[in-house]
C-alpha cells in the first residue's frame, strides 16, 4: 500500500496543485490524501487495522519524508491504565469526514481499537499555501470505569533517515535561576547511534517549544506542540534501523478520563522547509501568524511602542503617573502600562485608594484622552498572604510556592479557585477600563499535590496548564475579547505556541539591557514571530543610538524612563526614535529574519529583515566592545538582477547597488566607537 500511495503523491507533484487544501479518500484502501499545493501527505489504514503516516511530500522543492521501510510511523501514541495505543494497536475505521476551515481543510479520521476500550478521533489540518501538517487527537473512553491517562506524545513521528547525517537547531528560554538562558540557539549533528537531542519545554523550563533539523541537502523539517506546561521533546536517530524518532512528552501526566468522557492531547505540527535554518524559521513564523496567533487588532501599527511604570517600581501615585502620560502621549508612545503595585496588594485585584485618589477608573479615562491605551499588570497565579481572597480561603495555595514578591502561588486547576479568578479579571478589566493586560508571575503552570483540591493530584502539569491557565485566560477573553493580554513570568518563560493563541505578544528577557535585548531578539525570532519578541528598556541603558536601535527590532519597545527627568533634547530625540520605530515595525514583522551574526560582549552583531513582498530589507548592526570603525555588511535574500537604494539612519551616504554585489561584495557600514550602531534600509528600485 505505501507503494501505491507514494507514487500517487509523485505524480500529483508533477502534474502540480492548486493552493487550496484538499482531501480525499479511497475507501476500498481506507487511504487519505491531504494536499494544498505546498506539501503533499498520505495515510492508511492497513487491512490489519494499523494507522499509519505513508509520507509527506514538499511539491515545490521535491523533498519527500516517508515512513522508514517495513515500520509504521503512527500520529497516535498514548497510555491509559496501562494499556498502550501506539504503531502496534490495532484499530477500525468508525467515520471519517472533512470540514472546510476559514484557510485550509480539516480531515477527521475516527477509529476504534478492536478490543473497544476507546474511539479515537484524528484531526489532521493542512492550511492554504502553508507547508505544514497539523494533527490533534481526542481520545473517547469507550470502558464503565475511569482509566487515567498517564502518557501522550504530541509529535509521534518516526521518518526514513535515508542514511544522511542531519544537524538540529533548538533555543532556549529566559532564566535566571541556575544556569541563566537568554534565547541562546544550540545547533548540533544529531547522533546516528542514537544519543537524543532533548528540547525541556513550558512554563518554568529550559527552552522554547520548537525544534528544526535539516540534512546535509537542505531537505528539512521543523516541528512545534502546542502544550504550555513542562514537556520532554526527543530526536533519535537510529541509522541502524534507518529511521529518526520524534516524541514529545506531558511530564507528570495522570490524567483521570471518566467512562464516555475524552481526553484532549495538545496539538502538535510538522513542516517541511528546504534551506538552512532561517529558512525553517521564516516557514514556521509564517504559519503562526496564519493559523495560530492571536491577531493584534492593527497588524499595520503594531507592536505598540509602550512605556511602563517599572521605572518607578512598586512606588507610584496619580500625579506622577498623569505627568509621564502626558509625555508619553506627546512622544507617540501608544500604550501605558502600570505594572506591580497599583493594586492593594498581590491577589487583592483593586486599586490602592492612597495611590489613587481620584481612582484607578478616572486615570485610565485621562490616558484614554490623550489617545493611548490603558494597561494592567495582573499576577493571576499569585496572591499575597494577607490578601482577602487567602484569608478566606488558605487552602487555594499550590504546593510548589515560587516565592513572587513575597506572594504565595494559587493553583488554577481547583475550580473554586479558577471560578474566583475569572470573575476578578473580568471585573477588573471592567472597574478600569482595560485594554491591555500585562500578565506576569513566575511559573504560570504550578504544581500541586494537594487531595483537597478539584484535580487528580499526581496530575498537576496537565491539569494547571489546560484545566487552570488557558481555562482562566480564555474564560476571562471570551468575556472581554478586545482587551489584548501580553505574556510574561519574569521574562519569556513559557515560549509556546499554545500561549501564541492567546497573547499577541510574549516578553522575551526581562530589563536586561541592550545587549541582553538583542540577544533576545536573535534567538527568539528563529521560532517565533517578531512580534513575540518585546523587550524592556531600562532607565539605565539611557538615551543613544547604541541603546534605542537595541530595541528596534522585535515586539513591543516598552520605555521604563521617567519622562519628566528628561531635558527638551532627550524627549526631542526619543520622540524621534519612536517614530523610527513606527515606520520600520510593519516591514520586520512580515519579512523573512536572517540571523547573520550573533550578539556578544566583544562582537558586532547583525539582524536582517527582508520583505519579499515588497523586495525591501532592514538591518540593524550593532557594534559592542568589538574593533571597528568598519564593518562590511553583507546582506541575504535580495534579488540579484534588481536594483537597490541603499541608505542609512545615521551616515548621510547613499548607494543605487545591484543586488548580486551587495550581497557579494557587501557594503561599509560605519561603527567608528564601540557602543555604536546604525540601521541600514535597502530599497527596491
Amino acid at each position: 500500500m505505501r507503494r501505491a500511495i507514494t507514487i500517487w503523491v509523485w505524480a500529483a507533484f508533477a502534474a502540480g496543485h492548486a493552493s487550496a487544501a484538499q482531501a480525499t479518500f479511497d475507501p476500498q484502501q481506507n487511504a487519505w490524501t491531504l494536499t494544498n499545493g505546498r506539501i503533499d501527505a498520505s495515510f492508511a489504514l492497513s487491512s490489519a487495522g494499523l494507522f499509519s503516516l505513508q509520507s509527506i511530500a514538499d511539491t515545490q522543492s521535491g523533498d519527500l519524508w516517508m515512513a522508514p521501510s517495513g515500520q509504521v510511523s503512527t500520529p497516535l501514541r498514548f497510555q491509559l491504565s496501562g494499556q498502550f495505543y501506539d504503531e502496534s494497536r490495532q484499530y477500525s475505521l468508525s467515520d471519517q469526514y472533512t470540514q472546510a476551515l476559514p484557510n485550509g481543510i480539516r480531515q477527521f479520521i475516527v477509529l476504534q481499537d478492536i478490543q473497544g476500550s476507546v474511539l479515537v478521533t484524528l484531526a489532521l489540518d493542512l492550511y492554504d499555501n502553508q507547508p505544514v501538517l497539523r494533527h490533534s487527537v481526542t481520545v473517547r473512553n469507550l470502558l464503565p470505569y475511569t482509566v487515567f491517562a498517564s502518557s501522550a506524545d504530541m509529535l509521534p513521528w518516526t521518518f526514513a533517515d535515508f542514511g544522511r547525517r542531519y544537524s538540529a537547531l533548538r533555543v532556549n528560554q529566559w532564566s535566571v535561576e541556575g544556569l541563566p538562558e537568554d534565547f541562546e540557539q544550540y545547533q548540533v549533528a544529531l547522533d546516528t547511534a542514537g544519543t537524543p537531542l532533548e528540547i525541556n519545554s513550558g512554563a518554568h523550563a529550559d527552552h522554547c517549544g520548537w525544534v528544526a533539523l535539516r540534512d546535509q541537502t537542505g531537505r528539512g523539517l521543523f516541528a512545534g506542540w502546542e502544550f504550555d506546561g513542562r514537556a520532554k521533546t526527543a530526536i533519535i536517530q537510529n541509522a541502524a534501523a534507518g529511521q529518526i524518532a520524534f516524541s514529545s512528552s506531558i511530564l507528570g501526566l495522570d490524567h483521570p478520563v471518566d467512562p464516555g468522557k475524552d481526553l484532549a492531547i495538545p496539538s502538535g505540527f510538522i513542516g517541511l522547509f528546504h534551506g538552512d535554518f532561517d529558512e525553517a524559521g521564516y516557514r514556521t513564523q509564517r504559519f503562526v501568524e496564519a493559523v495560530l496567533a492571536k491577531a493584534p487588532p492593527n497588524p499595520s501599527a503594531f507592536p505598540y511602542v509602550a512605556w511602563d511604570s517599572w521605572v518607578y517600581e512598586d512606588n507610584i501615585d496619580e500625579a506622577t503617573l498623569r505627568q509621564n502620560a502626558s509625555l508619553a502621549a506627546s512622544e507617540g508612545v501608544e500604550l501605558f502600562v502600570l505594572d506591580l503595585g497599583w493594586a492593594r496588594n498581590i491577589g487583592d485585584w483593586y486599586a490602592d485608594p492612597a495611590k489613587f485618589p481620584s481612582g484607578l477608573g478616572a486615570l485610565s479615562d485621562f490616558v484614554h484622552s490623550l489617545g493611548m491605551k490603558f494597561g494592567l499588570h495582573f499576577a493571576l497565579t499569585e496572591a499575597d498572604p494577607d490578601s482577602p481572597v487567602l484569608q478566606a480561603n488558605p487552602d487555594w495555595t499550590s504546593t510548589e510556592q515560587d516565592g513572587y514578591h513575597d506572594a504565595l502561588s494559587l493553583c488554577l486547576s481547583n475550580q473554586p479557585t479558577r471560578d474566583w479568578l475569572i470573575q476578578q479579571g473580568i471585573r477588573m478589566i471592567d472597574d478600569y477600563h482595560v485594554d491591555w493586560i500585562l500578565q506576569d508571575g513566575e511559573n504560570m503552570v504550578k504544581e500541586c499535590t494537594k487531595s483537597t483540591h478539584t484535580h487528580n493530584p499526581l496530575d498537576s502539569n496537565y491539569s494547571n496548564a489546560v484545566d487552570g491557565l488557558n481555562a482562566v485566560v480564555s474564560a476571562i477573553q471570551a468575556a472581554r475579547p478586545n482587551v489584548m493580554w501580553e505574556n510574561c513570568e519574569d521574562g519569556g518563560n513559557m515560549m509556546t505556541f499554545n500561549m501564541v493563541k492567546s497573547y499577541v505578544t510574549s516578553i522575551t528577557n526581562d530589563a536586561s539591557g541592550s545587549l541582553g535585548s538583542r540577544r533576545a531578539a536573535f534567538g527568539a525570532t528563529y521560532p517565533f514571530p517578531p512580534r513575540y519578541a518585546e523587550r524592556y528598556m531600562p532607565p539605565s541603558d539611557g538615551l543613544t543610538d547604541y541603546a534605542t536601535h537595541s530595541y528596534r527590532f522585535g515586539g513591543n519597545w516598552a520605555i521604563m524612563t521617567a519622562l519628566p527627568n528628561l531635558n527638551p533634547d532627550q524627549l526631542g530625540y526619543l520622540k524621534q526614535e519612536i517614530a523610527e520605530y513606527k515606520s520600520e515595525r510593519a516591514g520586520i514583522s512580515t519579512g523573512k529574519v536572517f540571523h547573520i551574526q550573533a550578539p556578544g560582549a566583544n562582537a558586532t552583531d547583525v539582524i536582517e529583515s527582508y520583505d519579499p513582498t515588497g523586495d525591501n530589507a532592514l538591518a540593524v548592526i550593532t557594534r559592542a566592545a568589538a574593533n571597528g570603525p568598519q564593518y562590511t555588511f553583507r546582506p541575504l535574500g535580495l534579488n540579484p538582477d534588481q536594483r537597490y537604494t541603499v541608505f542609512f539612519e545615521i551616515d548621510p551616504s547613499v548607494y543605487s547597488l545591484p543586488g548580486t554585489q551587495l550581497m557579494t561584495n557587501g557594503v561599509r557600514v560605519q561603527l567608528p566607537l564601540p557602543y555604536s550602531s546604525e540601521v541600514v534600509h535597502i530599497q527596491h528600485q
